[in-house]
């Protein structure tokens, strides 16, 4: 392994830790480090979907123990975005376009860290059917494009529409993102596009670690205001590089 490469995995064991606390699997983050580090986006686009895969199933295991999951939550919005994020997967973006996307969905994800959402004692609203539809299917299609798995969208949107409680979206997002994650993968192996950087396991291994340890501690509402700031500070150096070069 290289120097580059040894720098490489306690950044995404970082980016794991944080992503999984507030129940995302970290995608965006990865893409954004792999950005920085010069990889090309055809395996940025794999790699991340592989490391969401495994750190979000973790981070949904430990809000699910914690007994925050509910079905009835999940449903309205896997039940389009799976088959979106296939058909995702599947399409080919010039590497211009794909950064770009990549860009806007990383200023996303630096708005979901920065602003810290409260968890209102008031009764969730009800999911309109067509909203949940309509909603997971566009961020279904948009996670199987870039290789994110969309939980980084979804939780602002289920919080800011009051469709759930804090937690609660933080378990739907990380089942959300392990089901579009699988989803896109299949979509992008299907269609021949998919390919599998050298030493690769040592960067899951990394993102395994990073995630077990925030979905402990992020469960136990455990916040690290401070280590968000700094990850917020390295997505926009990496959405900067993204947008200009």
């Amino acid at each position: 392994m290289d120097s580059h490469f040894l720098l490489l995995l306690p950044l995404l064991a970082i980016v794991a830790f944080l992503y999984s606390s507030v129940g995302h699997g970290g995608a965006s983050g990865y893409l954004a480090v792999m950005a920085i580090m010069g990889i090309a986006p055809p395996l940025m686009k794999s790699s991340a979907l592989l490391m969401n895969l495994a750190v979000s199933l973790f981070s949904f295991i430990g809000f699910y123990r914690a007994g925050f999951f509910k079905l009835k939550l999940f449903l309205p919005f896997a039940i389009a975005s799976i088959p979106m994020a296939y058909f995702g997967g599947t399409m080919t973006l010039s590497d211009s376009i794909y950064k770009k996307i990549l860009a806007v969905c990383i200023l996303i994800s630096i708005a979901r860290l920065l602003y810290q959402f409260r968890n209102e004692e008031s009764e969730n609203q009800e999911i309109p059917t067509w909203a949940g539809l309509t909603t997971g299917g566009v961020i279904g299609l948009l996670s199987g494009m870039i290789g994110i798995g969309g939980g980084i969208i979804l939780s602002p949107v289920m919080l800011l529409m009051k469709w759930a409680k804090l937690k609660e979206t933080a378990a739907v997002s990380a089942l959300f993102i392990f089901v579009n994650s699988l989803s896109g993968l299949y979509g992008q192996i299907s269609k021949g596009g998919f390919q599998i950087p050298e030493n690769l396991q040592w960067a899951i291994l990394a993102t395994i670690l990073g995630g077990l340890l925030g979905s402990y501690f992020g469960s136990q509402k455990f916040n690290l205001p401070t280590l968000r700031y700094m990850l917020a500070l390295g997505l926009v150096i990496a959405c900067a590089k993204l947008i200009f070069t």
